[in-house]
């Protein structure tokens, strides 16, 4: 049978699609984020990423935004090197330089890089959407159980 992720993922990309032509009709700002090393051999990445033997080295394929769903113009692509964008990259002082006090996360895995970037950005004061139509992770368990654990 095909993984979950595969079923849920497409869905949760329209989702994303239909959010950024909201936002980018009332010019508001439209963010990414990857999962790529800022190295080759990922030496700067977590120690999680480290022990799980994850790496996206820089400029992989596997490194860039959806085609569905790319980056347009000028908006601000951050490559992350762990589970939170907020830990590992400068995205607090760009949002803030930015005038940005709440943010609206989307995108996978729910229950790893977008929870851990909702946790983050609360604790680090920004107000903070989660619209988990947008989210999507390996199970729909894995994803109804971290909606219901950072509810709030």
């Amino acid at each position: 049978a095909e993984p979950y992720f595969w079923k849920a993922m497409p869905a949760a990309v329209q989702s994303i699609k239909a959010l950024q032509q909201a936002f980018r009709d009332r010019n508001m700002e439209v963010l990414f984020t990857t999962i790529e090393s800022l190295t080759l051999n990922g030496r700067d990445r977590s120690l999680d990423y480290k022990i799980s033997g994850f790496n996206v080295p820089r400029g992989s394929w596997d490194g860039k935004v959806l085609d569905e769903v790319a980056p347009l113009g000028d908006e601000i692509v951050l490559p992350k090197t762990s589970c939170s964008v907020f830990i590992s990259t400068n995205l607090p002082y760009i949002l803030r330089n930015l005038g940005i006090k709440q943010v609206v996360l989307v995108g996978g895995l729910t229950d790893q890089c977008v929870e851990s970037a909702v946790r983050d950005a609360c604790d680090m004061g920004f107000l903070v959407t989660q619209v988990t139509d947008a989210c999507y992770t390996m199970s729909h368990e894995r994803h109804a159980a971290s909606v219901r654990a950072i509810k709030g």
